[in-house]
């Protein structure tokens, strides 16, 4: 392999690399169904309504994700790694669609 196209499969790697980052492919799989259910024990505190708003916070899914995780926390127990990947998926399905 010549140097030039060591190059180029280096710049393509990175691309790859930084493109999968921004898409979220960071964020674990979610079953949506489950994040429904899940999901139930937040409408104890608000409705659906912060999810809508024009001035929400949320802009990637990796955002959601770190959001789902950090109130997560404050469940007794806390939610687990792939109830935060469940409901960040109903979520995302519901109502962000990034």
């Amino acid at each position: 392999m010549n140097r030039l196209s060591l190059k180029r499969m280096t710049i393509v790697l990175a691309i790859l690399a930084a493109s999968l980052t921004l898409t979220g492919c960071s964020v674990g799989k979610g079953d949506a169904v489950a994040g429904e259910r899940i999901h139930e024990v937040c409408l104890s505190c608000h409705d659906t309504s912060l999810y809508v708003s024009p001035r929400r916070k949320i802009e990637s899914l990796s955002a959601l994700h770190r959001e789902v995780a950090r109130w997560g926390d404050y469940y007794n127990p806390a939610l687990s790694e792939q109830d935060v990947n469940d409901v960040t998926a109903y979520l995302n399905t519901a109502f962000y669609k990034f």
